[in-house]
């Protein structure tokens, strides 16, 4: 009888286990599958919740399936359980910051330092359409206030360096950056550029606009999303190290 209870812990223990491993899972091969094209964004994200709705089960039932393995001495069981409790600790904490970034920045996904006349696409604008990504126009009435109020560093860069020294260098700084440049083209004063992300591999495209004025020029960085609503603040961060990059910081 007692073997028998035994086995029947083992198998709830392991399930919590399996289950945390599962979530695990989920959100890698929701990340690859995506990253690869096998499907597309929602369906990368649908894996997403269902690998956080695991890991939210695993901890609840964990928690209880721990005490109760620790208060009854069933080591074998609290050990997998704890296996299970520090996986689904993980997938929420990496959710909970996924979270608290996205509510901490407005829900946009399109930035420029020139929010009424923002530096235009060329080149890449067929490789958005072919993969029917959000929409370039900057809708300045909406986008511009929340902007400024949000990332009130991402200005113009004024530079006493001639516009061509300023193309040159914004090409050397993406590529260092590990984005693709698309396209330098000095007559336009433009250059574009695509960032990948890791997991996922959503693309996010940047063109820099470079103007003379008098000696020097003047910058404007854009960037915008192909995918979502809201960048998580990814698109201000990036203007941002582009900038620094140009500065020399």
């Amino acid at each position: 009888m007692n073997d028998q209870v035994h086995i029947v812990r083992k198998w709830w223990a392991s399930a919590l286990m399996i289950g945390a491993v599962v979530g695990l899972a989920s959100l890698l091969v929701g990340a690859l599958g995506t990253k690869t094209g096998i499907w597309g964004f929602e369906g990368g994200f649908m894996l997403l919740a269902v690998g956080t709705v695991l890991a939210a089960v695993v901890f609840f039932l964990g928690v209880i399936a721990y005490v109760y393995s620790w208060t009854k001495k069933l080591p074998a069981e609290r050990g997998a359980v704890l296996v299970g409790l520090i996986i689904s600790v993980a997938i929420l904490g990496l959710m909970f910051s996924q979270f608290r970034a996205a509510t901490s920045v407005p829900s946009i996904h399109n930035i420029s330092t020139d929010t009424e006349n923002p530096p235009q696409f060329d080149k890449i604008i067929p490789l958005r359409e072919a993969q029917g990504a959000n929409p370039l126009q900057y809708d300045t009435a909406t986008l511009a206030d929340a902007q400024r109020k949000a990332y009130p560093q991402v200005q113009p860069l004024i530079s006493n360096q001639s516009a061509q020294e300023m193309i040159a260098r914004a090409a050397n700084v993406m590529q260092g950056m590990g984005l693709e440049v698309v396209d330098i083209n000095p007559a336009a004063g433009r250059v574009e550029a695509t960032d990948t992300t890791f997991w996922f591999g959503f693309k996010d495209d940047v063109v820099v606009r470079v103007r003379s004025e008098g000696a020097g020029s003047v910058v404007d960085v854009r960037s915008v999303s192909r995918v979502g609503q809201s960048d998580l603040g990814k698109n201000a961060e990036r203007i941002s190290e582009i900038l620094a990059g140009l500065r020399g910081d």
